[in-house]
């Protein structure tokens, strides 16, 4: 039952996340109530993500770190740069708008970006090292690229930010780790598939408590929050193109090629989310959440693109 429910749940996820959204938009008074208890079961979907990772598959990747630091430029310079660059291009009289525009793309790289690299047979090992390690830096990247895009522009405790962001994702893929280490892999093989169904109704539970917060922003659209959707579309389906583009520009094989264009092009929204809930004023979340109704849509679409170049 559970197995059938997480089959179907992944097969939908471009419409689920969008769904969920929705659901807090129309129901924010009934959403909202989930919000005390985001972080905890934020925690929880980051310890589930991780299970399938150990120390020594993060060892493996940094004998040959090429892809890895092509990865990470990516998404914590160029793609964070172009969204600060965009905000200021078209939105420079809104700060909260560029802010939530840079945090888009700030936050690590998806958990459920290794979904998608199983799928479409990307390079596992990479994508899981990438999650593990871009999820344990998060804490540290983050503040620092709010801080050196944005500066005294914007107004953050950068360390209760850490710290929440700690508890959130650093300690809990470290544990996940931690406990394959200690099990000799047992962990591995029996709790990832016994706990998905649970990790994507944690997902859910957090779009949808999280989207609370931005439904006066959605329903009240206006043409420059249209704009502001458009040009996350655009950016986010950029970070797809680069991760495909870079891997061929220096020669990688088909599977890094997968990992590194799911690597560049999904991002943690519901860590954005939370952090934008927790820190900054509610406009800041528009152009976060509104990231969720195209992420799991473009990565359905680059994924039908990877399947027709492999047939060819």
């Amino acid at each position: 039952m559970l197995k059938r429910f997480n089959s179907f749940i992944e097969k939908w996820m471009a419409l689920v996340t969008p769904t969920c959204l929705l659901l807090g938009v129309c129901f924010p008074d009934i959403a909202k109530h989930g919000l005390p208890y985001v972080p905890a079961v934020f925690a929880f979907i980051t310890f589930s993500g991780a299970l399938k990772s150990r120390f020594k598959d993060v060892a493996n990747v940094f004998r040959h770190p090429g892809p890895l630091i092509l990865i990470l430029l990516l998404l914590h310079v160029v793609i964070p740069a172009a969204a600060c660059g965009a905000g200021h291009l078209f939105f420079g009289d809104n700060m909260d708008l560029i802010t939530g525009m840079v945090l888009e793309f700030a936050v690590p790289t998806a958990v459920v970006s290794l979904m998608w690299v199983t799928i479409y047979e990307g390079n596992s090992p990479l994508s899981l090292s990438l999650v593990v390690l871009d999820t344990v830096l998060a804490p540290f990247l983050i503040p620092a690229t709010l801080q050196i895009l944005l500066g005294s522009a914007v107004t953050m405790d950068s360390t209760k930010m850490m710290r929440e962001l700690v508890f959130m994702v650093a300690l809990p893929a470290v544990a996940a780790m931690a406990l394959n280490q200690v099990t000799d892999g047992k962990v591995m093989k029996t709790w990832p598939g016994k706990l998905a169904p649970f990790s994507k109704l944690a997902l859910m539970f957090v779009v949808t408590s999280n989207s609370s917060k931005v439904a006066p922003y959605i329903r009240d659209m206006n043409m420059q929050r249209v704009k502001v959707a458009l040009a996350i579309l655009v950016l986010a389906a950029s970070g797809y193109a680069l991760g495909w583009l870079v891997a061929h520009i220096f020669r990688r094989d088909r599977t890094t090629a997968v990992s590194m264009m799911y690597g560049t092009g999904m991002r943690n929204i519901s860590a954005g989310a939370v952090i934008a809930a927790a820190y900054f004023p509610g406009e800041v979340m528009f152009p976060v959440m509104i990231g969720t109704l195209f992420q799991q849509v473009l990565a359905a679409l680059f994924g039908k693109l990877l399947a027709q170049k492999k047939e060819e």
